[in-house]
């Protein structure tokens, strides 16, 4: 069977009832059915549910499902994305520890690697995305006093500049060096690319964006090697970011249909990006996708899909967004993405606010950037509200300047 049907026909085993939608198994804890049972349990030579922070059935439906479109041998979920994120890296990393990352994340897994890590010893390094093959592998050997990479942290495509990084020659690294490779694969989701395939160990997820894709729950997911799996889950137990079973059940509900969302999602979103890049009043348009975009053959070569993020950048600063945001009649606008709803936001005063002036400045993230989150509207009527909205704070910006 193909990913998708698997997708849609992957479920927990029938109870009694023979329910054909996975019930919800709202619980906190499991029973025994015998003493004996309760102590195999306990031992790991018996597998099974004990307590809904360690396993529930709707939980492990969700995680199996995701395993099996990202060609991952185990996994576990966790309440948030960057519950996933700290899990994977405090899980697998210790005093002494050197992470080499790209410079261009989120801004909450740079002050994990920032600000958190260092508290424990644990030293990092920034690449920009578009490193060359030498320069990654200069940073991950020993160099300047730091040690060699244990781990190397990535987005691709990264938030919210859409950079890209070249998975295939990082596998190869990795093949030399034996590193562990960790991909967040959250922008492109499983669906149009699997960073394993390329060599990756990890791949994880906020399934609160495509996965859920409604704007609903909260919820990550880690998937990768099972060896690396083993230590990840007893971090997770003993530290209980766990995933709620309600939650789980919705994510689970929603992987059936990523495939068909993803689609619509990504050619809503090429369209988009086409208008933007046609209007006069754009500075510049940011889109995998797009044959302008620097890494536009990396992206065909690792994506099925451009993905649903779209970022434009406009002249006027913050006060130019403003006018922008204040004349748009059909979009969002919330620090949230992946919705079915088109959503906007400005990182600079929103998600990467918290980040240095030369950090900004670097990442290309100034404050005429707006992220777009391409949601599942009639592409015609999402042109003609930017279109229009791009129009009349043009307008209000020359006003001004006369």
């Amino acid at each position: 069977m193909k990913k998708q049907t698997k997708a849609i026909r992957t479920q927990t085993k029938k109870s009694q009832y023979r329910e054909h939608s996975t019930p919800l198994y709202l619980t906190s804890s499991f029973t025994f059915d015998s003493a004996e049972q309760g102590r195999a349990l306990f031992a790991e030579e018996e597998e099974g549910n004990i307590y809904s922070r360690f396993s529930n059935p709707n939980v492990s439906e969700f995680v199996e499902k995701v395993c099996m479109l990202e060609n991952a041998e185990e996994g576990i979920a966790t309440a948030t994305g960057m519950a996933a994120v700290f899990a994977s890296m405090g899980a697998l990393l210790k005093s002494g520890d050197h992470i080499v990352a790209c410079r261009a994340l989120f801004g909450s897994a740079h002050q994990i690697i920032s600000q958190i890590l260092p508290k424990w010893g644990i030293t990092y390094t920034y690449l920009d995305a578009n490193a060359s093959e030498a320069e990654w592998e200069a940073a991950i050997q020993p160099n300047t006093g730091a040690p060699a990479a244990r781990m190397v942290y990535l987005e691709t495509p990264s938030n919210p500049g859409l950079e890209l990084v070249d998975l295939e020659m990082l596998g190869r690294l990795k093949q030399k060096y034996g590193f562990i490779l960790s991909v967040d694969n959250c922008f492109a989701t499983p669906i149009l690319q699997t960073p394993i395939d390329f060599g990756a160990d990890l791949s994880i997820h906020s399934a609160t964006k495509y996965m859920d894709g409604q704007g609903r729950v909260l919820g990550g997911i880690i998937v990768g090697r099972a060896d690396l799996m083993a230590p990840i889950r007893f971090f997770a137990r003993h530290t209980g970011p766990s995933l709620s079973p309600f939650n789980a059940w919705v994510l689970s509900k929603s992987l059936e249909t990523l495939d068909l969302r993803m689609e619509r999602h990504c050619r809503n979103a090429l369209q988009l990006a086409e208008a933007l890049e046609q209007h006069p009043d754009v500075k510049a348009v940011h889109y995998p996708f797009l044959p302008s975009h620097p890494q536009f053959e990396l992206a065909k070569r690792q994506m099925s899909a451009g993905g649903a993020i779209v970022t434009f950048e406009v002249d006027g600063g913050f006060e130019r967004v403003k006018e922008l945001y204040n004349n748009l009649t059909i979009v969002s606008l919330s620090s949230n993405l992946g919705d079915t709803r088109t959503i906007v936001t400005n990182p600079f005063t929103t998600t990467h606010s918290k980040l240095k002036p030369q950090e900004k400045e670097s990442l290309g993230i100034t404050e005429g950037l707006i992220r777009v989150s391409v949601g599942l509207e009639d592409i015609d009527d999402l042109i003609k509200d930017f279109t229009q909205a791009i129009a009349k704070s043009a307008e209000v910006l020359q006003t001004t300047e006369r």
